[in-house]
C-alpha cells in the first residue's frame, strides 16, 4: 500500500513537470525546468515594448543589412526596417487579421496575414507571428518545439516549424531577461537581430 502511495506520488511529480513545460516542448540542455518556467511565465507577462537594433538578412534575392525598429503595444505591432537591404526602407503595421506593409517606392499593401504579405511582396518567408515570442526567448506556444537551455535557464536554441534560433547574448532590463542577439535560420532565408535597447512595458497590469 505505502509503494502504491509513494508510485502514485511520484507520477503526480512527473505530471505537475511536465505540465510546467507544456505538452509542446521538449527540453534539453545545461538549465533545468523549474527556472525556466519560472523564467518563462515572468516573461510572458510583457505585451508592450520598444526596440531599437540592427538586422541583417540572407535571401536568394535580397541581402544586406540594416536598423530595426519595433514598437509593440499588446496585440499591436508597428515594425519598421531601414537601410541597405536591398529593396529599400519598409514597415510592417497590425494586428491579428489586419496587416499593413509600406515599402519605400513601391506602395502600400494590406493583407490578413503578416506572413502572406512579405512573401508577396518581398519574398521573405518570415514567421512574425512567431517572431512576437521569439525576440523575448520563449517559444510560440501554438507548436511544437524543441529547446536547449543554457546555464541561467534562457533559452540557448530552439527548433520550431523549420526554423533554428540561436541565442547568443542577452541583458537584463528592468529586471527582465532579454535578447540580445539572436540568429534565425529558415528555408532560404537567415535573420540576425541586434537589439542595442529594450524598453519592456507591462501594458496589460
Amino acid at each position: 500500500m505505502r509503494l502504491r502511495h509513494l508510485l502514485g506520488s511520484v507520477a503526480l511529480v512527473l505530471l505537475a513537470g511536465c505540465a510546467g513545460l507544456g505538452p509542446r516542448e521538449a527540453l534539453e540542455g545545461q538549465g533545468n525546468a523549474t527556472a525556466w518556467n519560472a523564467h518563462k511565465a515572468r516573461i510572458a507577462t510583457l505585451d508592450g515594448w520598444q526596440i531599437d537594433g540592427k538586422v541583417g538578412i540572407r535571401a536568394p534575392k535580397d541581402s544586406g543589412s540594416g536598423t530595426l525598429f519595433w514598437l509593440q503595444r499588446q496585440d499591436y505591432y508597428d515594425i519598421r526596417l531601414s537601410g541597405p537591404l536591398g529593396r529599400g526602407a519598409a514597415r510592417l503595421t497590425g494586428r491579428e487579421g489586419a496587416v499593413t506593409l509600406e515599402v519605400a517606392g513601391q506602395g502600400r499593401y494590406e493583407s490578413t496575414s503578416p506572413e502572406a504579405l512579405l512573401e508577396e511582396q518581398l519574398g521573405w518567408r518570415l514567421p512574425v507571428s512567431h517572431l512576437l515570442w521569439w525576440i523575448r526567448g520563449l517559444p510560440a506556444p501554438d507548436s511544437k518545439s524543441r529547446l536547449t537551455l543554457d546555464g541561467d535557464s534562457h533559452l540557448a536554441k530552439l527548433e520550431q516549424d523549420g526554423w533554428n534560433v540561436e541565442y547568443t547574448r542577452y541583458s537584463e532590463q528592468n529586471g527582465y531577461w532579454l535578447p540580445e542577439r539572436l540568429k534565425l535560420h529558415g528555408q532560404d532565408l537567415d535573420v540576425t537581430l541586434v537589439v542595442k535597447t529594450w524598453q519592456p512595458r507591462q501594458l496589460g497590469h
